[in-house]
Parts: C-alpha cells; sequence; structure tokens
C-alpha cells in the first residue's frame, strides 16, 4: 500500500446504530404503502414485516458515515485529494461495520527544476507568410460574382452543377445532385471530379470516368464510376483591392498604404508566433522539470482527474447542443474508451499540479491578501467584467492566491526569476 493511502475500519454498533436504524424507518415510512395504515402511521415492526430490515440499511448508513468520515479526518489529519472510498464490511440488526480508504498527496521528490538549458525558439516572420495572411484576409472579404458569359472554370471557381453517377451501369443511390454549389479545388468529391471540369463552360455536360479511392466506402472502394456533369453556373471570387477603404473595413484606421498593411500584419503575426513559443516553451520546461522529480501517482487520483476533464467535455459539448450519449453514436467512443484516451493527459496535469505545489513549498511563495485582491482588480479590467463578477467566478481570494503561486512557480522554471 502506498505511503498517502489511509485505511480506516469503523464499527458502529449499539444505541448510536438503532439511533440511525429509527432515524431510516422514519424516512421511509413516510411513503411506505401498507394496507390499513396512512403513510407514516404504520408501526416499526409492521414496516420490516413487509419490507424488511434491509430495507433501511442504506440510510442508516447515510446517517452515520458523514459523523464518523469527520471524526476520520479529524484523527487521521488526511487531507483527501480525490474522493474517499467507502466499503461496508458487515451490516446487520444489531452493528455495522466499514472501511473509509482515504488518499492523500502524493509524496513527491523534486529534482533538478532550475537551470533547465531548454531551448527556445525566436518568433520570426517571413515575407511569403506576410503575402499569404494579406491574400487569406482579401479572400475573407472576397465579393462573389457570376463570371462572364463563355468564361470557363479555374481552380477556385465555384460551379453549380447537376451531377449523376453511375456504377456498373446502374445509377448511384446518393451520387446526384442539382443545383449543387461545388468549389473547384476544395477536395470535397472524390480525386479527378474537380479537375475533369477545369476549363468546361455554362451548358457543358461532361462525363468523368473515375475510381473511388480505396479508402472508400467499402462496398465502392477501388470501383470504376461514371459521372454525368451539367455546368448551370460558374462563380468566381474577386478580391479587393489593397486601398484604404480595404483597410478600413479590416479596422485598421491606421493603415494608409500597402507598406503600412504589411508591417501590421508582420507584427500580428509576431505576436501570434511569440504567444505560441512562449506556451511551448512552458510547456517544455515544466515536461523536463516533472522528468526530473520523483512520484507515485495513485490510480484513483487518476481516475478523479479523468471524470473531471469528461464533466468538462460533457459541459463543452452541451454549450454546442450536444449530449455525450450523442458524441458516443457519432464517434463511436464510449465512456471507457473516452476514459482510456483522456488518461495521458489527466496525469500530466496531475505532474505539473503537484510539480508546481512542490516548487512553492521550497520557494516559500506567498502572497499577501493585497497583493490577491489587486491582481483580482488588474484581472477584473483586463477582462472587462467587475470586480465582483471576477470574485464570483474565482469562488475566493484564496484560489487566486493558489494561481499566482502556480504562475510564480512557471516563472522559477522558466528561469525568469531565480
Amino acid at each position: 500500500m502506498k505511503e498517502n493511502v489511509v485505511v480506516k475500519e469503523i464499527k458502529i454498533t449499539g444505541e448510536e446504530w438503532t439511533k440511525a436504524l429509527d432515524s431510516a424507518f422514519k424516512k421511509k415510512n413516510k411513503d411506505a404503502k401498507i394496507d390499513g395504515f396512512r403513510k407514516g402511521c404504520a408501526p416499526k415492526d409492521v414496516y420490516i414485516k413487509k419490507f424488511g430490515i434491509e430495507s433501511l440499511y442504506m440510510d442508516a448508513i447515510d446517517k452515520v458515515t458523514e459523523k464518523a468520515y469527520k471524526d476520520v479526518l479529524d484523527e487521521t489529519k488526511v487531507i483527501p485529494v480525490c474522493e474517499p472510498k467507502l466499503d461496508v464490511k458487515n451490516i446487520n440488526e444489531s452493528e455495522c461495520v466499514f472501511e473509509f480508504t482515504l488518499i492523500g498527496a502524493p509524496k513527491v521528490t523534486l529534482g533538478e527544476y532550475k537551470d533547465l538549458k531548454v531551448k527556445k525558439e525566436e518568433a520570426k516572420v517571413s515575407d511569403k507568410e506576410i503575402d499569404e495572411e494579406i491574400k487569406n484576409l482579401q479572400n475573407q472579404y472576397a465579393e462573389i460574382k457570376v463570371k462572364e458569359e463563355g468564361a470557363k472554370v479555374a481552380n477556385g471557381d465555384t460551379v453549380i452543377i447537376d451531377f449523376k453517377g453511375y456504377v456498373d451501369g446502374e445509377e448511384l443511390d446518393g451520387g446526384s445532385g442539382e443545383n449543387y454549389p461545388l468549389e473547384i479545388g476544395s477536395h470535397t468529391f472524390i480525386p479527378g471530379f474537380e479537375d475533369g471540369l477545369i476549363d468546361a463552360k455554362v451548358g457543358d455536360e461532361v462525363e468523368l470516368n473515375l475510381t473511388f479511392p480505396d479508402n472508400y466506402m467499402k462496398d465502392l472502394s477501388n470501383k470504376p464510376v461514371l459521372f454525368k456533369v451539367k455546368v448551370n453556373e460558374i462563380k468566381t471570387r474577386v478580391l479587393p483591392e489593397l486601398n484604404e477603404e480595404f483597410y478600413l473595413d479590416l479596422g485598421y484606421e491606421d493603415v494608409k498604404t500597402e507598406a503600412d498593411l504589411k508591417a501590421k500584419v508582420k507584427e500580428t503575426i509576431l505576436n501570434r508566433k511569440t504567444s505560441e513559443i512562449e506556451d511551448k516553451y512552458v510547456e517544455d520546461c515544466l515536461a523536463k522539470a516533472a522528468d526530473n522529480m520523483t512520484i507515485d501517482i495513485n490510480e484513483e487520483i487518476i481516475d478523479d482527474e479523468v471524470h473531471h476533464m469528461i464533466h468538462q467535455f460533457e459541459d463543452q459539448l452541451k454549450m454546442q447542443g450536444l449530449s455525450i450519449e450523442q458524441y458516443y453514436e457519432v464517434t463511436g467512443m464510449d465512456h471507457h474508451k473516452l476514459h482510456e484516451q483522456m488518461e495521458p493527459e489527466a496525469t500530466k496535469r496531475i505532474k505539473y499540479r503537484y510539480l508546481l505545489e512542490k516548487i512553492v513549498e521550497i520557494e516559500k511563495i506567498d502572497f499577501t491578501d493585497k497583493e490577491a485582491e489587486d491582481k483580482a482588480e488588474e484581472m477584473a479590467n483586463n477582462y472587462g467584467i467587475s470586480l465582483d463578477e471576477l470574485m464570483k467566478a474565482y469562488g475566493s481570494l484564496e484560489v487566486i492566491k493558489y494561481d499566482m503561486k502556480m504562475r510564480e512557480a512557471i516563472e522559477i522554471i522558466k528561469g525568469a526569476k531565480k
């Protein structure tokens, strides 16, 4: 057994157990339907004769375990880090014997956590990246126009088509459509379909002899298919010119020239890359410091963290209008598979948490209430919310202090503070 595990057996007998059974009887009897008696009026012996003494046990256990658990915490001084386990060993009319298994924080022995010599990349932005980003911005504001009569389909155009697919001379089930908008180059259809429409004109009827890819649905994999396609309309994207009107559409009031735009875009890309590099650097430092420490994590702690992550995931799905059951149905997952998939991330989070908490302890990192209050006010201003709203979200000043301590420990790991 790990040294952070405490098992405590409790035996409840005599008057305490009798009172617990009486309390359970009063609760159960309120809704009991017994011939000849109104609800809640049947004597205890009549109730037991009908339902059995066993029907009272679970409520009686709930009654005695709450106090017993508090007594165990006071006696052992253990601060549980995950849900305690309750195991009923014996139960009858005269006694109840149960066992609490408490798991405290695992022992952490730090290795090297300073001067980790983790390499940090330098943020650089190339002219190509700037040009690509400007092109992306233009595409976001592009105007879709119908091509003039006689124009041909080109890559990037959207064509409005009627199509029918045939396999072995028979019309393909689900393989047809009318006035279907297809962007050429989007790879929406099987290979060869979109390329086969390039240079076609409105009114053209094109026959495409293709083959389904080997990773397609089983009954069509690698099968020849004929698509008959009629081009009804061709639309193209007209990119906005690089002028002040476009710059204002982007929200850049201080941009007047193309050179100004390139400078602004470069700054945006640089800031994004700097942030990404910083995040990766922190992750690399945490990973190396965690690898250097020694910790033996109980399976129960990992399970508890995974369950917490699954609940968070469920909340995210609800915000998208989905239930966890729908997610399982669509993905072919189940609770066991999802639990298994989340275990590595849960384990990593736990390691990082105990790493940082140990550094806080060793380095004696602490903050006063005033410092935490000032930080809370700063955060509220940054988020554009009131201080009351922020405190409601965090729960207490101690949570903000904890967050500040974790961040200070990260700064030490990064080498920003000695």
